[in-house]
């Protein structure tokens, strides 16, 4: 790869065309409250937000994850990253967490394995401006993905919860002279079409929205100052641009499934807008690039284990339900000790949502989430950003840990 032609460059600038797979509709993200994503150009131009930043985020980790196999792809074994157990079974891991190495399944059980290691290597950060460097350099040692996509210890016994290290490498997908294509549908109760709705029962009509586009274009910035800037050295930079590259060949090869209704395809090639020059290397030479690298950077065995035992200190969370929800039925299985607890609107506070601990038993945020609200996309993402939030003890943007600034 010429790395040459990257050498004293900002940024690294890519894009590439899309369409959908069949016919011409398509669905975008949808955001709490807000619905999806449209605007406008000062010329009039109709906008549409298809994929935001943090979702391509999370896109561009799976992309090098083997699902079948539950770790990474063959060609990257040997980066480094943070592997959570749970009755001796793998249960999640930092490359696949929304917060990465910040996740609460690694710093928030009772195995304080991984914490007291990041406290101790921290020491020098403690106080004082927080050293860059040094925080990539640790952050490269236990997850070399998190110095693309970032990082924020918002713990304040590590360093007073300043440990932050911005996206490197960000992307998102926009269409361009957006309409709307307006559909719907019936959820049919062929026992009792006129049952109480309220308890699942009934036919159940509802509306659709998708839309259509004279564009979709997909974007991508690779911030190659920062990166020179973590001083990490030749290999390890040079690691992580290969990486990043790999990251968004695959995702435009396998990733472009972004929901049931919106299955998208490369129409053309992956176009480099700055500079010019550089030509990105195919998925093969890319992964033999990476493979390299990473015999140089990592010699040793670099998977860090910790086990997951939920730590009876850990909050209730608490989930602020829209104004239209007036009434929910919990879930028989979350009833038990009540696990979730559903909170009628007062006259000061919405609905809400209160969720104990013990409903994570065994399971994921997005898992309880689609259990609470199957049919409901906005709900489910309610669910997790609460979660989020409150490991991260503030509010955070809707990626949290990517720490934008």
């Amino acid at each position: 790869m010429n790395y040459t032609a990257l050498a004293n460059q900002p940024r690294l600038l890519l894009e590439a065309t899309l369409k959908p797979l069949q016919g011409d509709r398509f669905q975008s993200t949808g955001f709490a409250d807000l619905g999806p994503a449209r605007y406008s150009l000062p010329n009039g131009t109709e906008k549409l937000l298809v994929e935001s930043a943090p979702s391509v985020a999370n896109r561009l980790e799976i992309a090098i994850w083997d699902g079948e196999n539950d770790d990474l792809i063959a060609e990257l074994k040997g980066l480094p990253y943070i592997l959570v157990k749970k009755d001796g079974k793998n249960f999640t891991n930092s490359i696949l967490e929304a917060h990465r190495i910040n996740s609460p399944y690694i710093l928030e059980g009772k195995d304080k394995t991984v914490f007291d290691r990041l406290k101790k290597d921290a020491a020098g950060l403690q106080s004082g401006p927080v050293k860059l460097r040094d925080l990539a350099a640790l952050v490269f040692k236990y997850d070399a993905n998190a110095i693309l996509h970032g990082v924020f210890l918002a713990k304040k016994e590590l360093a007073g919860g300043r440990l932050r290290l911005a996206r490197a490498l960000s992307g998102f997908i926009e269409a361009t002279d957006v309409r709307a294509a307006e559909s719907g549908g019936v959820k049919n109760d062929r026992v009792d079409p006129s049952g109480d709705t309220k308890q699942g029962f009934g036919n159940v009509p509802f509306h659709r929205t998708e839309f259509v586009a004279n564009e979709i274009k997909a974007f991508f910035n690779l911030d190659l100052a920062l990166l020179r800037g973590y001083g990490l050295g030749a290999d390890a930079t040079q690691l992580l641009i290969a990486l990043s590259l790999l990251k968004i060949r695959r995702f435009l090869r396998t990733g472009l499934r972004l929901r049931s209704a919106c299955d998208l395809e490369v129409a053309g090639e992956l176009t480099v807008k700055r500079p010019v020059d550089f030509i990105v290397p195919s998925e093969a030479e890319l992964l033999t690039e990476c493979t390299r690298l990473i015999g140089i950077c990592f010699k040793e065995v670099s998977i860090t284990e910790v086990g997951w035992v939920p730590d009876k200190k850990l909050k209730k969370v608490t989930v602020e339900l829209p104004a239209e929800v007036t009434t929910f039925e919990v879930p028989a299985a979350f009833k038990t000790d009540k696990m979730v607890e559903f909170k009628k609107a007062t006259k000061t506070k919405p609905a809400s949502l209160v969720i104990n601990p013990e409903a994570l038993e065994g399971i994921e945020v997005s898992t309880l989430a689609a259990r609470l609200f199957p049919d409901n996309e906005d709900l489910k993402e309610l669910v997790v950003a609460a979660f989020n939030d409150d490991a991260n003890d503030e509010k955070s943007d809707e990626d949290g840990a990517a720490a934008d600034q």
